[in-house]
């Protein structure tokens, strides 16, 4: 089964950041708006300037309300006007793309604010310019289209038809990239319509042409959060606002949402791309801006924090991460009696895949299931695509079903990981040996301990799960593995590393063991302790159990390094912190990762 593979390849020939959603306000102290964080979107936008001004950067793309006060209202014009303010002193040149507060919402009966019209048209570009125009940089070619527009009926709607199919079909033999304030979908492309993306029938027709042209990426506005697709050869994705998050798209938590306002001051979820074009490919970074905010008169001088980690370029190719909690998972959420009423929306929550892609991580493990399910099979086609490999993790001899999906969907697999009792593994030899041979991926065999263990290893056993070879193993497995018929059904164990324990020394005592038996370590390293009633928060501790799993890795080329988890456990058993927290931003832990793979990568990075 093919994957397009989106990873960069060659140097990096452009660089321009995308800013999404500012919606300025027509004075510091003032907002259209019932909620009183909205006022401090200027002293953020003037923070993003700065952060703009100290880039390299080519350019910058703006996806989009622009200014929050809408055609018709007097504060429109002084809203506009401080937005060239804030923006003075970037040293680049700024492409507006109209959103619906700078031009009118697209049509519908329900539209929160007055709908798009010939004379807001007229207004919007008279105060910013054309609404739909391109450019070229280099071999690349950037079309800004008017979203609102679409279905409109209006004139306009036309004449940007047709000068799109004509622009586009002029421009083929370029790399094309397209931005827009709606995005197309925010689930599937055959999705209902929405306050959140483009009706029927401009949207097929929208996607028809960027798929005939081979638009090499969409950037997207108005959500307010992140999300990521690629429909046909185009990766689509939804940038960040810099003023303030939609709250609606909290119901992606099962948590109360951080900050004030219902999820509305998540400051983690604000920020902008920075995108890379390579000599084939392209990346988007997260700067994050966390809501940061500059006074009026502030020259001092801002800190661009590091950026520049992604699972399509990261040098951590034997880390993985432990997908315990629904990482690909749809969510309808209930109309919210603001910007829909009548019918629950379903989106998907693309952020613990972003938390991965954030962290450098590519070694993604889950279990059977999700390979199973075609929807989750789908997003795991999409990740591989991007880079990310999956360890699929079976209790006991995968079904005919799964083989069958294992061997088509090979690309996708890193290896397997199955899990035995030791009794049972004499009988399931031919079986792996079949197993490996079909699918061509590396095998790796665990133990599933029992009760009986714990005179071995000394772990309590009621009504407890345990997986993972462990030092004290050694002498029975000696034998397991000296037997001839394993060297043709596996390729290497997995051992558990309990926390306190050093999964760098775990390494050292093991590696060497293995290679002599021709058997390659995949290391599973709990940050959970073995007592289901204790917890385990200490964020400081936890970040070093990261960091030693990740120098593992560094320093066994050979070595598969799984830290479990990735999303905290903050109820049930075994609770602990993880790498991000229920909100889906990062802990301390996934902190430190983001750094050691920045760090990597400044090393590994060859000179431009």
């Amino acid at each position: 089964m093919p994957i397009q593979d989106k990873r960069p390849q060659g140097p990096r020939r452009l660089r321009f950041a995308v800013i999404a959603d500012t919606h300025i306000n027509q004075s510091e102290d003032q907002a259209h708006s019932f909620f009183p964080l909205n006022r401090l979107a200027n002293a953020r936008a003037r923070h993003v300037a700065a952060l703009l001004k100290e880039l390299d950067v080519r350019f910058v793309l703006h996806l989009g309300d622009i200014v929050h006060p809408v055609p018709g209202k007097p504060s429109y014009a002084e809203a506009a006007r401080l937005f060239r303010t804030i923006c003075r002193d970037v040293d680049k040149p700024i492409h507006l793309v109209p959103g619906n507060h700078d031009i009118g919402d697209k049509p519908g009966p329900c539209a929160p604010v007055p709908t798009i019209s010939s004379a807001f048209v007229e207004t919007y570009r008279k105060t910013f310019g054309a609404d739909f125009f391109s450019f070229d940089e280099g071999d690349c070619h950037f079309v800004i289209v008017n979203a609102p527009l679409m279905n409109s009926g209006l004139p306009e709607e036309e004449a940007q038809k047709a000068w799109l199919e004509s622009d586009l079909a002029s421009n083929a033999s370029r790399r094309i990239f397209l931005a827009i304030h709606y995005p197309p979908y925010v689930w599937q492309a055959d999705e209902p319509g929405s306050y959140d993306n483009i009706d029927e029938p401009a949207r097929s027709w929208l996607l028809s042409l960027t798929a005939r042209y081979g638009v090499e990426a969409m950037f997207c506005g108005h959500v307010h959060n992140f999300w990521y697709d690629q429909h046909g050869p185009t990766e689509i994705y939804l940038a960040p606002s810099t003023a303030f998050v939609r709250q609606d798209y909290s119901e992606f938590m099962r948590v109360g949402p951080p900050g004030e306002e219902g999820g509305r001051a998540d400051v983690h979820k604000l920020g902008i791309f920075v995108v890379d074009v390579h000599e084939r490919g392209h990346v988007a970074y997260w700067l994050r801006s966390d809501g940061a905010m500059r006074g009026e008169g502030d020259t001092a001088a801002v800190e661009v924090p590091p950026f520049e980690v992604h699972s399509k370029l990261s040098t951590l190719s034997g880390l993985g991460l432990d997908m315990r909690h629904p990482w690909a998972e749809v969510v309808e959420l209930p109309p919210s009696g603001a910007l829909e009423e009548f019918e629950r929306k379903r989106a998907r929550n693309d952020y613990p895949l972003c938390a991965v892609w954030d962290m450098g991580v590519r070694l993604m493990r889950v279990p059977a299931q999700d390979l199973l399910d075609p929807a989750t099979r789908r997003r795991m086609e999409i990740a591989a695509g991007v880079g990310n490999r999956f360890i699929v993790s079976s209790m006991g001899i995968p079904s005919a079903a799964l083989r069958q999906l294992l061997a088509s969907h090979a690309v996708l697999v890193d290896s397997i990981e199955v899990v035995l009792q030791v009794d049972d593994m004499p009988a399931a030899w031919n079986a792996l040996a079949d197993l490996r041979l079909s699918t061509g991926r590396p095998v790796f065999l665990s133990k599933l301990r029992r009760h009986e263990d714990a005179a071995v290893d000394g772990l309590r056993y009621g009504h407890l799960i345990f997986h993972g070879w462990v030092a004290q193993d050694w002498p029975r497995l000696e034998g397991i593995v000296r037997e001839p018929v394993a060297a043709q059904a596996i390729d290497g164990l997995t051992f558990r590393v309990g926390r306190g324990l050093d999964p760098r020394r775990v390494a050292a005592d093991t590696v060497g063991r293995l290679r002599s038996h021709g058997l390659q370590l995949m290391l599973s390293v709990r940050i959970a302790g073995d007592d289901p009633a204790g917890t385990q928060f200490d964020d400081e501790a936890n970040a070093a159990i990261v960091e030693a799993a990740a120098s593992t890795c560094l320093e066994w080329k050979d070595v598969r390094c799984v830290i479990d988890t990735l999303v905290d456990v903050d109820r049930g058993y075994f609770r602990r912190s993880g790498l991000i927290d229920r909100a889906f931003n990062l802990r301390p832990a996934g902190a430190r990762l983001r750094l050691l793979a920045s760090r990597r990568r400044e090393a590994s990075d060859p000179p431009r």
